[in-house]
Formats: structure tokens, C-alpha cells, sequence
């Protein structure tokens, strides 16, 4: 199976992290990405073929794009790069890296309090479904 360009693997359960892939949808016209969750089959084989390894509960967004695995602030950034209207976030690359993953981290160590989790991984419409693997 050819793979796509990129792929957004993300928490299916996190409603933070949910809202984040019908933001990317809303703004990605040109169907960039693709999407798994995490927890999936298909999530967790394209992380091995990449040999990346995401804990059982996992914290972070997951961007595989051109064979290259980003995780964290880099992944977010990288993502909002190809967003019209969003791609100047981009910049904040110059922020270190250490700093950006500690907010990073410190926003997804409290993301199930502040938004909430769901007992099942969400569903995409019958529309949206051809851009899930």
C-alpha cells in the first residue's frame, strides 16, 4: 500500500485532541493529510514501520510526512504550516524546541481534565471517512 504524503495520528479518545483533526480537516483543502488514531491497527504498524514508539497512553500528536516522524510542538508546527491562514505559526521554530514540547506537554498532561475523554475512539462521517486509514 503507497503511502500517503502525510498522516496525523492522533489520541482517538482525547476530545482535545479530536477537535484538533476537525480543525485540520476544516482548513486543509487540498486533503494534505490523512488520519489514524493512535490506538488503532493501522496507527500503531506505521509507527513500527517508521520505528517509533508512542506509550499506551499516548501524549502527543504524531505527524509521519515524507517517511519522517515528528512528534510534540515540531509535529503541531509542521502541520499548521500547510493550514492557509495558520501557516505563519510556523515561526515559532525559533522558539527552542525544549521549551515549546515542555508547554507542549504541560497542555496535554491536564488535556482529559480541561476537555474531556470519550469512551471510543471518534468516527468520522461517511464523507469524511476516505481520509481515515
Amino acid at each position: 500500500m503507497p503511502q500517503p504524503p502525510a498522516v496525523i495520528l492522533f489520541d482517538g479518545v482525547c476530545n482535545l485532541c479530536n477537535g484538533f483533526v476537525q480543525f485540520v480537516i476544516a482548513r486543509d483543502a487540498q486533503a494534505h493529510f490523512q488520519f489514524a488514531s493512535l490506538q488503532s491497527g493501522v496507527g500503531q504498524a506505521l509507527l513500527a514501520t517508521h520505528g517509533a514508539v508512542v506509550a499506551a497512553t499516548p501524549e502527543t500528536v504524531v505527524l509521519v510526512e515524507n517517511g519522517r516522524v515528528f512528534t510534540h510542538s515540531e509535529a503541531v508546527l509542521r502541520i499548521m504550516r500547510h493550514l492557509p491562514g495558520w501557516r505563519w505559526l510556523y515561526a515559532l521554530r525559533v522558539v527552542p524546541r525544549k521549551l515549546r514540547d515542555a508547554a507542549y506537554r504541560w497542555v496535554a498532561s491536564h488535556r482529559y481534565r480541561w476537555f474531556g475523554r470519550e469512551e471510543a475512539c471518534w468516527l468520522p462521517t461517511p464523507a469524511l471517512r476516505a481520509r481515515f486509514l
